[in-house]
């Protein structure tokens, strides 16, 4: 199984593990949409304050627009390696190739480090 990237980023493993714990910590105190259709309504509404895509989605075709999405409506998104642990941080017994955070609740400045990193990342720091 070959790793897509729908994007130029590389993300670090210490940013991705922040980015599953605040995924956790919205899921539970602030609310979050899963799956790819949500997720697409979540930005094309304009609500989601962080996307989450999954590297590892096979047909890739199944998530690519979202980056693109994002960057139109200038949403943050961050990729992550793996839709299992995606999943499983959204409260799911099975994968999920996206998921977004609409209110991150007590993640709020987790999610607004990350975002924060993110920006640098993309500027090529």
């Amino acid at each position: 199984m070959s790793k897509q990237v729908y994007t130029k980023i590389k993300v670090p493993k210490e940013i991705s593990d922040v980015a599953y714990e605040a995924l956790q910590v919205a899921r539970d105190s602030g609310k979050i949409r899963r799956g790819t259709n949500e997720t697409t309504k979540a930005i094309e509404r304009g609500i989601a304050k962080l996307v989450y895509v999954a590297e590892d989605v096979q047909p890739a075709e199944v998530v690519m627009h979202l980056p693109l999405l994002c960057e139109e409506r200038k949403i943050p998104y961050i990729v992550v390696p793996s839709k299992t642990q995606l999943g499983t941080s959204s409260g799911l017994d099975v994968g999920s190739a996206a998921v977004c955070i609409v209110e991150p609740g007590d993640a709020a400045d987790l999610v607004k480090d990350i975002v924060a990193k993110i920006e640098v990342l993309k500027k090529g720091g």
